[in-house]
């Protein structure tokens, strides 16, 4: 076990002045090991220090020490410390009383919020990201970490004391300029660095945006089948959630289920999960909605950097004339997951309320990493980084249609996309993608059923397959894995529709 090194100061009972000095000084330090507030191997402050601390003779401390030493529970060693022995006393430790012969204790009614009862688990990222057909996830062994440390070692050595304090709650102004700029040429969103809120991901902007538009029963419309984040930060809000299905044009939008709604979240550039492009003329059907009605949509493009063929699509937040959308993104989907930091741009009236939400939330995201992003963007290394990227996601999609219109023909349709870190396909009717990604996952193949995206039966199941963290050859194993899952389940040859 290694030593656990501290240089805390123990806090000790108040003394009994009845007690000899090193006599309290044994026992408190003894009940401390015993009861597992000092662990094995943890080192204890010098003689000399617990002198000073508690305004004894150091000689008392030696004594007191000595004696825990000869009865096992410490260890002293030269030049190093006094350290919690590795093995206690075993005739000396509190053996605790056979729980069947305890009286029974009825433990005290916990009283949370409506919020804590609504809330439920988001599940963080599983292990495996290389798996095929881990989706959601970038290439993380491409990630130019060498690079990244270095910039990060420069802020370091020139840490400012304006770094260490802080900054306002919407975020470090220089990234905010960076975010700006970056928005303005790549996606056609229309904003000043002030309207920008650096945030800790997309989490945090629905959280955001539910605390301020939205109260207790109120109605939101999304995407049916749609992103599982959304649908707990609204329902943790207390809303209800109206489902909006989605076709080759991206959601369909029915007047009688818009009908009341504060709020519409959507993901216009490729849908999750189907991957759909919302059309021109639903986005300005979706807008005059909004104008008329007041109410706000909340524009998701979570990985909309990464478009493999066609012309780039222009953000839905750029056609508002109205100021009714709030766009959001992500750079964990780009660069790296555990990077918790995102955007959300925010009409100019908005932003004094933001700015109050947020800090008496979270504050502000780590300034330090706002930094490191920041010059990261700067240089030029983040669009260099998203060139590269794109070349090898495309080589990658390439390969994963190919293998499967050799093995998969008649199991499984995928579909070609243009943009994103995974595609669907499509299982014959009647199939039910939850028992099929439970085959795969035997053969350890990783894919999610679309139905676990959505609010009710679908009319045809499928499976979202990720391939941007995935390489060739496991591709090509995932592919000939799922044929044989595909198999087992049932699933018969023969003409897709």
């Amino acid at each position: 076990m290694a030593r656990r090194r501290t240089t805390f100061d123990l806090t000790l009972p108040e003394r009994d002045s009845r007690m000899p000095a090193y006599r309290w000084l044994y026992a408190a330090v003894r009940a401390e090991i015993l009861e597992g507030r000092l662990k094995p191997g943890a080192q204890l402050p010098s003689s000399r220090d617990l002198a000073e601390q508690y305004d004894l003779a150091r000689g008392t401390v030696v004594i007191a020490f000595q004696q825990l030493e000869s009865e096992g529970y410490i260890a002293g060693t030269v030049g190093s410390g006094t350290y919690v022995s590795k093995v206690l006393p075993d005739d000396l430790l509190h053996v605790p009383r056979d729980p069947r012969r305890q009286p029974a204790r009825t433990k005290p009614r916990r009283r949370v919020s409506d919020y804590a009862g609504r809330v439920t688990l988001f599940p963080p990222y599983a292990a495996h990201p290389g798996r095929a057909f881990r989706a959601n996830v970038p290439a993380l062994d491409l990630f130019p970490t060498t690079l990244w440390a270095q910039i990060a070692g420069r802020r370091l050595r020139r840490l400012s004391t304006t770094l260490l304090l802080g900054s306002g709650a919407m975020g470090y102004l220089p990234l905010r300029e960076a975010v700006a700029e970056y928005l303005g040429t790549s996606r056609g969103v229309k904003c000043v660095p002030e309207q920008i809120a650096i945030v800790s991901g997309m989490q945090e902007a629905l959280d955001l945006t539910a605390r301020i538009f939205l109260n207790s029963e109120d109605r939101v419309c999304m995407e049916d089948p749609g992103y599982i984040g959304a649908t707990i930060a609204f329902e943790a809000a207390g809303a209800k959630i109206i489902g909006l299905p989605v076709d080759r044009e991206g959601v369909v939008l029915r007047r009688s289920s818009l009908r009341g709604s504060r709020l519409v979240y959507v993901t216009p550039a490729h849908q999750f999960p189907l991957g759909v492009t919302m059309s021109l003329s639903r986005r300005l059907e979706l807008l005059e909605w909004a104008r008329q009605s007041g109410a706000m949509i909340l524009e998701d493009d979570y990985d909309s950097e990464y478009r493999y063929s066609g012309r780039p699509v222009p953000a839905l937040q750029g056609l508002d004339q109205n100021d009714c959308v709030l766009f959001a993104g992500s750079f964990s989907k780009v660069l790296f997951p555990s990077l918790r930091l995102g955007y959300l741009v925010v009409p100019r009236d908005l932003v004094p309320t933001f700015d109050a939400v947020k800090s008496a939330t979270n504050r502000h995201a780590s300034l330090l990493d706002q930094a490191v992003l920041c010059d990261f963007i700067v240089e030029g290394h983040f669009g260099r980084h998203l060139r590269r990227m794109r070349q090898v996601y495309a080589e990658r999609l390439s390969i994963l249609i190919e293998s499967a219109r050799q093995r998969l023909a008649g199991l499984l349709d995928v579909s070609p996309i243009e943009a994103g870190l995974q595609t669907v396909g499509w299982l014959p009717a009647g199939v039910d993608g939850k028992r099929v990604a439970k085959a795969a996952a035997a053969r350890k193949v990783h894919v999610t059923a679309l139905s676990a995206y959505s609010r009710g039966p679908m009319e045809r199941d499928g499976l979202q397959l990720g391939f941007a963290a995935i390489d060739p050859h496991e591709i090509r194993r995932g592919i000939r894995e799922l044929a044989i899952a595909l198999s087992a389940t049932g699933t018969s040859p023969g003409r897709v529709v």
